[in-house]
């Protein structure tokens, strides 16, 4: 809402030598939202001139230009006492007073005046349009002030920036949707009267306080029909009406209107509508002007039929729905000749649109409902003036004095004469009382407030107070129908205090007991990803159906199983991630597409998976605690939503360069081994042993995917590379390689307490053993008989080759072990190593049937 000072001063005693920031600071005192200080945009010398003489000049390319000079006051002319300025306009003649923009000054839209050579003259300013100055449209012609403001007496070399209005600051506030009489210069003065601490019956006068005549008969004829309310309240509760005729359809719009309704953000149009808009801003009741001639009947107030149309003032023709409020007419007693009219307080019709032919007007004030508008409104994408007022909720009780002043403005300055009769239809609902304990505001705000002061600051925003004893009844006033609880009295009563009076407190910190142990391993995991070369990244859970098609789930497959959202953000993308890799592939294709080949992106996050025959969950209610039943209920609806941690590597993992040596190094692209190591360092950071083994499962390789379980058995996830079909649907590069490992499960396998184990400062001895295998079997099973078999000196084995070929048999392959054998308190002998190897490839032998190759 855009506020002009000059007609905030009219309803409202400004502070002496207030400005626009002063404005603006009172306002947020009492909660507004200051949006800027506006002016009109034009800056520097702009003053009155007089044409002292034009001479035509005709020009090469068929234009006729004006060579002129003008009067422009003692202080701007030269020193042959005038400007000579070039001017391609006609409608002025030598005499006139118009508007000059001198060298300096700049006009809206940052155009800057200069004297400069055109046409074969310097011309040393400009005589302004109204369009050029942002006072209307008109470009064609100049301003030509005899005309423009008809009856002002000016001189040349007048300041025209304050005579145009063009200085005027104006200040812009948001308004928070409980809020909507701040719509209006009649909600603001009264804020501002507030945010100055003066009280409201001194200093405001309300632009409604005007006296309405008793109509000497019913006018024109208005029934209401509203056969389908919203939520059993109707869509409109009262409709005023008023007839003028005789309205001079040239009579221009005053120029004092004009100015404040573009200073307000509207346009000027026609003094029927201008004059309606501008009654809006003042009282903030919308009204609506018909032309009378193009009614058939009475006015109808109902909801919409099926199949009916419309097509409103910005030319759109809409089909209406059955919740839309409608004004019709219609003959009487004839409902089959019914006709829309309008939107119910959202937007006019074009059939009865006031046009330049319009002589006899029908003017309207009603007042509608706030959900149906709001509806309306967004059904139809149609964020009306009118419809920003109604859905906040409108002041019922100032319908009819708002047509009068419409009525008396058209009166005065189209010529018209207002009809006796009146319509005055509908019985508004009483604002209901609100009963609270003096008591409860410094409850709710931690002030204390006194009785006599809460009483005064309500009675001071317009409601009605009873006393009884420490009990208040508050009757809110009907321009607040935002106040309808305990609480939203105590707001007020805050914010007319002061903001600024409720003391900042900090709350104090309790003692931490620092990170959890499982937040620790988190924390971990990711500072162990990282350090070996990946990027975490996070990405939406939101995933499409076809992401498990194209990792090539089988149908039965429980990932398969995802939660749909009721309202999705995007509704190619209505379900909840069941793995990492659904959105983390997102990503990655991302990355890939803009050119970034090598990558190694790691996320850690949530999944969903529903719980098996989980209905959805129930809404509780609010009037007291959930029985228990009812809370077992809800947490039993509420999906899984395990920890997990995924990535994915392609393109290269170690990139070509040369050894300390002065080799060269080849890179490296990444592999399955690459995603099976990085699973490992994920079960190594949190301090858990795993078991990597050979698996089948989707998205993986038959052939190069892994199950990772713990010693105990349980899966904690699977890496590996990708299989083909996957990366091709996927879009991913050939051969990427990822894993997914389910934080949760790995987690639970963490003890208590960490054992710390003390360093042995002895030597360690190092035994290789070559194990002979079928080749079916695995190498985690190999070195799991290992482990069992070597003893306690066994500090750490890892296989460093295989071999396949004639030397070990057909179906047989070679595996390579190092082990690493320390005792804590001495140095081993060769033969206690030896010894722990045998021991070691003994149970290998027994477990696996493997052959020790000489």
């Amino acid at each position: 809402m855009r506020i002009p000072l000059s007609w905030l001063a009219e309803h409202v005693d400004l502070e002496p030598g207030a400005r626009g920031v002063d404005v603006a600071a009172a306002l947020v005192r009492v909660g507004l939202e200051e949006e800027g200080v506006h002016t009109a945009g034009t800056t520097g010398p702009l003053v009155v001139g007089r044409v002292l003489d034009l001479v035509k000049e005709p020009q090469k390319n068929g234009k006729t230009i004006n060579w002129t000079h003008v009067d422009v006051g003692p202080e701007h002319n030269d020193e042959n006492g005038s400007r000579g300025i070039v001017c391609g306009a006609h409608n002025f003649v030598e005499g006139d007073l118009v508007v000059v923009a001198l060298p300096g000054a700049e006009l809206p839209g940052g155009f800057g005046i200069a004297a400069r050579k055109t046409y074969g003259h310097v011309s040393d300013g400009m005589i302004c349009s109204s369009k050029e100055l942002g006072l209307g449209d008109d470009h064609d012609g100049i301003i030509v002030l005899t005309r423009f403001l008809p009856g002002v007496d000016v001189t040349p070399g007048q300041d025209a920036l304050d005579l145009l209005g063009l200085a005027e600051e104006t200040v812009e506030v948001n308004v928070t949707p409980d809020r909507g009489y701040c719509f209006s210069i009649r909600g603001i003065a009264r804020e501002y009267a507030h945010g100055t601490r003066r009280p409201v019956e001194k200093v405001l006068r309300d632009p409604v306080d005007v006296e309405v005549p008793l109509p000497s008969g019913p006018g024109f004829p208005v029934r209401l029909a509203d056969d389908a309310p919203l939520r059993g309240a109707p869509g409109c509760d009262r409709f005023v009406a008023r007839v003028v005729r005789g309205v001079d359809p040239s009579a221009p719009t005053p120029q004092v209107i004009a100015d404040r309704l573009r200073q307000a953000g509207m346009r000027p149009i026609s003094l029927a509508v201008d004059v309606t808009n501008y009654v809006m801003l003042a009282t903030g009741q919308p009204l609506h002007a018909y032309d009378l001639a193009a009614l058939q009947g009475e006015i109808v107030v109902r909801r919409a039929r099926a199949g009916e149309k419309l097509t409103t003032l910005d030319d759109v023709e809409r089909t209406l729905h059955p919740e839309d409020l409608l004004i019709t007419d219609e003959v009487p007693g004839d409902p089959s000749t019914s006709r829309v009219l309008s939107l119910a307080g959202v937007m006019g019709g074009a059939s009865s649109e006031v046009s330049a032919a319009t002589t006899d007007v029908l003017l309207e004030a009603a007042h509608f409902a706030q959900v149906t508008v709001a509806r309306t409104a967004r059904r139809h994408r149609l964020p009306s003036e009118a419809a920003k007022r109604f859905e906040r909720g409108t002041d019922p009780q100032v319908c009819d004095r708002a047509v009068e002043l419409a009525v008396r403005l058209l009166v005065e300055h189209g010529g018209g004469t207002a009809d006796p009769e009146a319509t005055d239809v509908g019985e508004p609902a009483a604002p209901q009382p609100i009963t609270m304990d003096a008591g409860f505001p410094e409850h709710v705000v931690g002030v204390r407030y006194a009785a006599d002061e809460i009483v005064a600051i309500l009675t001071e925003i317009g409601c009605e107070v009873s006393v009884d004893g420490s009990e208040l009844t508050v009757v809110p006033p009907t321009w607040r129908p935002d106040l309808v609880g305990r609480v939203h009295l105590v707001e007020e009563v805050a914010r007319v205090a002061g903001y600024d009076a409720i003391p900042s407190v900090l709350p104090p910190a309790p003692a931490g007991t620092g990170l959890s142990t499982d937040q620790r391993a988190r924390r971990s995991v990711a500072r162990a990803l990282v350090d070996d070369g990946f990027v975490e990244v996070l990405s939406y859970p939101f995933v499409a159906a076809s992401v498990f098609d194209a990792q090539q789930l089988p149908a039965d497959d429980p990932r398969r199983h995802a939660l749909r959202l009721a309202n999705p953000l995007s509704e190619q993308q209505p379900l909840m991630r069941t793995s990492l890799l659904d959105s983390l592939v997102d990503t990655v294709r991302r990355n890939v597409s803009r050119g970034l080949r090598d990558l190694a992106l790691v996320e850690l996050g949530s999944v969903t998976h529903p719980r098996p025959g989980a209905g959805r969950a129930e809404v509780l209610g609010v009037d007291g605690r959930p029985a228990e039943e009812e809370l077992v209920r809800l947490q039993n609806a509420v999906p899984l939503q395990p920890l997990h941690v995924a990535g994915i590597l392609v393109g290269t993992r170690r990139r070509a360069g040369a050894s300390g040596e002065g080799f060269a190094r080849g890179s490296e692209a990444a592999s399955w081994a690459d995603a099976v190591e990085a699973a490992r360092t994920v079960a190594a950071a949190v301090g858990v042993a795993v078991v990597v083994e050979a698996a089948e499962h989707a998205p993986w390789h038959p052939g190069r995917g892994a199950r990772i379980t713990t010693a105990a058995g349980h899966t904690v996830g699977y890496a590996g590379e990708l299989h083909p079909a996957a990366v091709a649907a996927l879009e991913l590069p050939a051969r990427a390689a990822a894993f997914e490992l389910d934080l949760d499960v790995l987690l639970a396998q963490v003890g208590a307490a960490p054992q710390v184990q003390s360093l042995s400062a002895y030597p360690a001895a190092t035994q290789d053993v070559a194990l002979v295998v079928d080749a079916a079997t695995p190498a985690a099973q190999v070195e799991s008989a290992l482990r069992a078999g070597a003893g306690p000196l066994l500090e750490d084995v890892h296989l460093f080759d295989v071999y396949t070929g004639s030397q070990v048999g057909e179906g047989r392959k070679s595996l390579a072990f190092a082990l690493r054998f320390r005792a804590p308190d001495r140095t081993l002998t060769a033969e206690e190593a030896s010894a722990a190897r045998d021991a070691a490839v003994a149970v290998a032998a027994e477990r696996t049937g493997a052959a020790q190759r000489v």
